[in-house]
């Protein structure tokens, strides 16, 4: 049995992974914590994998205190930078532990990564993509973290194929182009009645291809997020890890 502990227990995700994590046949719940309470109570003595999803603004200490507690680690909180990355890699590289894992997704939505990898690979071809979510309005961050993963991926894609800017003959200043990320205008929604969706919009002259992904539950999520806790639990992805892409034949 994988000994799982969730951090966030009382969030919307975090009810849901605790559900998951208890329908599972191969795990079992370890700890449940939530706002005020200590993550160093889960320790590598009585957790395998923790899963963190709580809020950007407390995740990344989260993290830190779960990997000096030599516990692997999966987050679902959004909300990560570059700078942050580099401190859990720093963590990591003095961890207990010379295997020990974190693994960050922006989406654990099979549906929304392949939407991300193949959006990748048609942006070779199109002159121009640009980016729209659209989630409930409840959600703190905009533009979501698969947004801003999603337009990276399709600007490394059009570096590699040697494009340029986008055509965008726009002459008014900021407001409604959305924000641009390495170039990719990307588009936040937020509307009662939405979960989680994105369309990547991509154009040539004379046509256009447009991939959407949509979740209508949290549900659609905990595929995901068993797979990773398997992975981890497995081995093999030692450090830091991004994207649930890792864990799939792509």
């Amino acid at each position: 049995m994988i000994r799982v502990a969730v951090v966030g227990a009382k969030g919307r995700m975090g009810a849901s992974v605790v559900q998951a994590v208890n329908d599972a046949d191969d795990m079992q719940l370890s700890h449940t914590i939530d706002h005020g309470q200590d993550p160093a109570q889960i320790n590598s003595d009585n957790t395998d994998v923790a899963v963190e999803f709580t809020v950007p603004s407390a995740s990344l200490s989260n993290v830190l205190t779960l990997i000096a507690q030599g516990v692997d680690v999966v987050v679902g909180t959004t909300g990560w930078d570059e700078d942050k990355l580099e401190q859990v890699r720093q963590a990591l590289a003095n961890a207990p532990r010379a295997d020990q894992s974190v693994f960050i997704a922006p989406n654990f939505a099979i549906s929304a990564v392949l939407a991300d990898h193949f959006a990748a690979q048609a942006a070779k071809y199109f002159e121009s993509v640009e980016v729209v979510e659209l989630h409930h309005p409840d959600k703190i961050d905009a533009p979501s973290g698969t947004a801003i993963h999603t337009a990276q991926a399709i600007a490394a894609s059009r570096r590699e194929a040697g494009f340029g800017p986008m055509p965008d003959g726009t002459v008014t200043d900021g407001g409604s182009r959305g924000q641009v990320v390495d170039g990719v205008h990307v588009h936040a929604v937020r509307l009662r009645g939405l979960n989680a969706h994105e369309e990547i919009l991509l154009g040539n002259a004379g046509e256009q291809l447009v991939i959407r992904a949509d979740s209508f539950d949290r549900g659609s999520f905990m595929q995901g997020v068993l797979l990773a806790v398997r992975k981890l639990r497995d081995g093999g992805y030692p450090g830091l890890n991004v994207g649930l892409d890792t864990f799939l034949d792509l």
